[in-house]
């Protein structure tokens, strides 16, 4: 079924598929992907663009090929454009067209997931935007913090037990026992809400906080062979100039 799109957003998708000489289709699937992930991250599988990859706004990107690096940057470059319609634009006229199930079983005020499936018997939902991730095992629904975690996939288990479900992020692999629940009072509005006038030179410091602990996780990845040199050298100087 093809996606509906409104018809600005329709003529952007034309432009940028002519400017990246790409399909029309291959833009549009990056398009729903990266407003899946709240308009900072994208799980995607696009044959034209080498099957499977990941991308995460300020952060790494993966393709099929990871020695590619022409194909990163081209990712890199679309994904980027695809952000900025997402949130400049109303993309989708209505919210089932970024395929979420009309039988969501999270809770409604998390917004639209990145991801949702399930594994060990467990199903998950993943919400960038507002850093949350919705569990659910033997219908019993729990949400967490995601912290400074940008997930990207879901890691393949080999048995575990019921409910186990692991996931991997700039930081590695991880499961919700490293993660802080978020109680049921505790909306994921109050948790982003900004602080009062007085506040603000806190809020540029974390920041910067979370910004120097990229790069940190970065430069692990650069240590596992990874990363290359040219693009650890260059994500650094991507985030340092944000500070």
């Amino acid at each position: 079924m093809r996606t509906t799109v409104s018809p600005e957003v329709e003529r952007a998708v034309a432009n940028i598929a002519q400017r990246h000489e790409v399909s029309h289709d291959a833009v549009l699937a990056m398009l729903l992907a990266v407003s899946r992930g709240g308009g900072t991250m994208a799980q995607f599988s696009i044959p034209e663009l080498g099957g499977s990859g990941q991308w995460i706004r300020g952060g790494m990107t993966m393709v099929g090929n990871m020695f590619d690096h022409a194909l990163k940057a081209r990712v890199d470059a679309l994904c980027s454009e695809m952000s900025e319609l997402v949130t400049t634009n109303a993309v989708f006229p209505d919210d089932s067209q970024v395929g979420v199930a009309s039988s969501q079983w999270w809770p409604g005020d998390l917004g639209v997931p990145s991801s949702f499936g399930g594994q060990n018997d467990a199903r998950y939902a993943i919400f960038p935007a507002t850093r949350r991730l919705a569990i659910q095992v033997q219908g019993v629904t729990r949400v967490f913090d995601t912290g400074q975690h940008h997930i990207g996939g879901v890691a393949q288990q080999q048995g575990g037990g019921p409910g186990v479900v692991t996931f991997t992020s700039q930081l590695g692999t991880f499961d919700v026992s490293s993660l802080t629940e978020v109680e049921g009072d505790a909306s994921p509005e109050s948790a982003v809400a900004e602080p009062p006038p007085a506040a603000s030179s806190t809020r540029g410091t974390s920041n910067s906080e979370d910004i120097l602990a990229t790069i940190e996780s970065l430069a692990g990845l650069h240590q596992r062979g990874i990363l290359t040199d040219d693009e650890l050298t260059a994500k650094k100087a991507e985030l340092l100039a944000r500070l």
